[in-house]
């Protein structure tokens, strides 16, 4: 009878172990739609802020045509496509802003001050976004890998997390993201 009480008790115990293990693997998939939602918002933002300096009529026009193909490329693209339209955002935007003189010239505009620093702002978000995406992607994987979860299925229909990779340097006129230095070196 002993023999039953100890079998049960380790069932249970069991039971709850992967009962937890379920949740926490199900607070991380919610923890990854958030930090999903947060990094899909800024880029969206960034895009946003980008094709409406493009269109204000203070940058150059050929500035104004490669900013604004790149910001209404990087907002209209498909799901698998939306790294490299990114990509190439960022690419056009460090191109209008590679030297100082582009950044003055919008400053000097009327609005300019308030547009560039929202173009700035929008340009320092998506990084900590995309740090914050790739951090929980790295956290889900990590409970994935484990055995349990794999032979309990834990994860039941879950896709599999997957990182944002993207070039998300910011241009060199409109200032350094603080914290890209030292994970640079």
């Amino acid at each position: 009878m002993s023999t039953l009480i100890w079998i049960a008790v380790a069932l249970v115990v069991i039971a709850v172990y992967l009962s937890w293990t379920a949740g926490r693997l199900d607070r991380l998939h919610s923890r990854l739609d958030a930090a999903r939602a947060a990094l899909d918002a800024q880029l969206l933002r960034r895009a946003s802020v980008a094709q409406e300096l493009a269109t204000a009529g203070v940058l150059d026009p050929a500035a104004s045509i490669v900013l604004y193909q790149a910001a209404h490329a990087a907002r209209q693209s498909e799901e698998e496509h939306r790294e490299v339209a990114e990509s190439e955002l960022s690419q056009a935007l460090r191109a209008v802003f590679e030297d100082s003189a582009q950044a003055e010239a919008v400053r000097e505009a009327p609005g300019g001050e308030e547009a560039l620093g929202e173009l700035t702002e929008a340009v320092r978000r998506v990084p900590m976004a995309r740090r914050f995406h790739n951090d929980a992607v790295r956290a889900a994987r990590a409970l994935r890998r484990h055995r349990t979860v794999r032979w309990f299925r834990l994860a039941g229909h879950a896709p599999f997390p997957l990182a944002f990779e993207m070039d998300d340097e910011p241009p060199a006129a409109l200032g350094r993201v603080p914290g890209t230095e030292e994970a640079e070196r």
